[in-house]
This record gives C-alpha cells, structure tokens and sequence, in this order.
C-alpha cells in the first residue's frame, strides 16, 4: 500500500491530465453514479478541474461548475479507493470551494450519496427550490448536461437518482 508520510498535491488540473480523470469517471458511470463525460467535454471543461496527485499519478479530482452569479457546482468528484479517508476529497473540495471565492460566487451545491463526508464539510441538505424562478428561467438557456440534471432534478422530477441535495454558502 502508501506510505501514511506522502501526501497528494492539489492542483489545478491540465490538459494532460484529462484522459486520466476520464479513465477515474468511466467506473462510476458504468454504476450510474456520475454522469459520463465525452473526452472533448472534459478537455473544454479542464479549467473547472482540480486534481490531486501523487508520483505523477492522479489519485482523485473535482470539478467546480458556475451556474450564476452566486451559484456554483461542485461535481465529478472523485477519490481513487487507496486514497479514501485520507483527506484526499477534503482537500480537493477546500480547492474547489476556493476557487468559488475568488470567482465571487457565495454559494456552492452538489448532488451526492456521500452526505456524511459534505455535512462535515458544512453542506446541509435542501429541498426543492434553490433558485429562484427568474434565475431558473435563465438557466433553462444554458446547453451544459448538468445545469439540465440539476433543473431537472431540482424542478421538474423528483430526485430519481437517490442522492442528496446539499448547499453551502461560503
């Protein structure tokens, strides 16, 4: 196994890294748990990305999706099993979150089966409604497949995949 001395560098991700985080999302969307991404849509997402890296080998990554001003997504975020309990997803979420920061938002959501490891992170479950209708009728013009998840699950169908609306504001 690792060693309990090495810790991961979190980073935000490059073009290089793109075929990994791709090879990391394609089991978790065999099990329907993420979304599958086409390998373009990851490299124009790239930028959203962060990863974490250990010997030149990603062992986990996030991304961060703006949805509005003071909207944002935390979403495909992923630990490689080796890595899990070891502050891997802490880090990559302190990254993402900061990145929110920087970039004005004040809130930040996600869609998850993990509620334990969000609540720590002081994410607490929501219900329906997280924006309001003038900005969900803007949203609604957006092409991106998760803004459409997010509506949909959000307003039109009850939450058919079973994970958890969670909302943090920063």
């Amino acid at each position: 196994m690792h060693s309990g001395k090495i810790a991961p560098v979190i980073r935000p991700a490059r073009t290089s890294d793109v075929v990994a985080i791709q090879a990391m999302l394609a089991p978790w969307v065999e099990r329907r748990v993420l979304l599958g991404k086409e390998l373009v849509t990851l490299f124009e997402a790239v930028q959203e990305f962060t990863v974490a890296e250990v010997g030149g080998e990603l062992v986990g990554c996030g991304a961060l999706h703006v949805m509005w001003q003071d909207l944002a997504e935390v979403r495909t975020l992923i630990v490689d099993d080796a890595w899990l309990h070891r502050g891997v997803g802490r880090g990559i979420v302190d990254a993402l979150e900061q990145r929110a920061r920087d970039l004005g938002v004040s809130r930040v959501f996600c869609l998850t089966f993990e509620v334990e490891f969000f609540t720590r992170r002081g994410y607490t479950p929501i219900g329906e409604q997280v924006v309001d209708p003038d900005v969900y009728s803007q949203l609604l013009r957006s092409p991106d497949e998760g803004v459409a998840e997010f509506l949909d699950l959000a307003h039109v169908k009850p939450n058919t995949l079973g994970n958890t609306r969670m909302l943090k504001s920063l």
